[in-house]
């Protein structure tokens, strides 16, 4: 029977629920998330970014 050493076991993905229970997550782990979260709004902002741009063209081409 073959041993399996925990760096050979997949990483669970970092996940964060708004409002979860954060007192049994390490200094480590809420770091993570914070990361995750701030990559997300920059995800967003970036999108929202696009469609601006978008939104201004078609403003722009169908102008009053």
């Amino acid at each position: 029977m073959a041993v399996i050493d925990d760096d050979d076991r997949p990483k669970k993905k970092v996940a964060h629920e708004i409002g979860q229970e954060l007192t049994l997550l390490s200094v480590e782990e809420l770091g993570a998330r914070i990361q995750l979260m701030r990559d997300e709004i920059a995800r967003l902002e970036a999108d929202m970014s696009r469609k601006h741009a978008s939104r201004s063209a078609a403003d722009q081409f169908f102008k009053k």
